[in-house]
């Protein structure tokens, strides 16, 4: 019989793996962007939202603030890095109105973050007050981030046609949130289910509308590149991974 503990950290491996990946999808948008030298169209605004994100997963993870959630606090730190590795890249090719607006966001969510942590640290005496002040903040940012799929989900539903919501990244969106609910609800951990609870929902509804509008989908059309908003919570966690992925669709 294998304990709670042990399938707890089974699932979290398997979750850790699914969400690294889900940080990856961006890497199409990025490599267009350097090859360009420019960020065109492109905007910063899902990847500061995600590095926000994965800062408060990674504070709510360490064990002075919610114990035994190392996997939780390892993709996120993954994601950390690697969002800010976008956000490097995007402040090298960006003009300069867009770089110093990006700047200025991501100050104000440093300090933001700082803040946080001082007043938890020093207001809050308990994992259960840390846990609850931290959990809090961290549901609230990372359910803002399903905007983004939704704006999809009724795009799909306007035009008939699921050419801007690729089968396989709502795949594995719908399995990394389920994986991740099934994480916190092993030891149930309230402030991650409610965000990774809605993340599997909207990956449902996503499969949903796939099997609804997939043959009225035009098939043959020319080639054409398409920035898909996605978002990883981590919420998926870690609300990990938000971003624009850049895909070739055959229209």
């Amino acid at each position: 019989m294998i304990s709670p503990d042990a399938a707890r950290n089974v699932v979290g491996i398997i979750g850790n793996v699914i969400s690294f990946g889900l940080f990856l999808s961006p890497v199409p948008t990025f490599w267009r962007i350097c090859k360009a030298k420019d960020v065109e169209e492109f905007k910063a605004d899902p990847y500061l939202a995600t590095l926000l994100n994965c800062m408060l997963w990674v504070f709510y993870g360490i064990p002075v603030v919610h114990p035994n959630s190392i996997l939780v606090v390892t993709i996120n730190g993954i994601g950390l890095v690697i969002e800010a590795a976008y956000l490097t890249i995007f402040f090298l090719y960006s003009d300069g109105k867009k770089r110093k607006r990006a700047f200025l966001v991501l100050a104000v969510e440093i300090v933001f973050v700082a803040i946080v942590v001082v007043s938890v640290l020093l207001a809050a005496h308990t994992h259960e007050k840390r846990s609850m002040i931290v959990g809090i903040l961290c549901v609230i940012f990372g359910t803002m981030m399903y905007a983004s799929p939704l704006t999809v989900m009724k795009q799909v539903i306007t035009t008939k046609s699921v050419e801007y919501m690729p089968f396989f990244l709502s795949l594995v969106c719908f399995l990394n949130g389920l994986c991740w609910t099934a994480y916190a609800l092993i030891r149930f951990d309230l402030y991650l289910t409610i965000p990774n609870g809605l993340g599997t929902l909207f990956g449902l509804a996503q499969l949903i509308l796939y099997t609804c509008y997939y043959k009225s989908t035009p098939k043959k059309t020319k080639e054409k590149n398409v920035e898909l908003p996605t978002v990883v919570s981590a919420s998926n966690i870690g609300s990990g991974g938000g971003g624009n992925v850049s895909v070739t669709v055959e229209r």
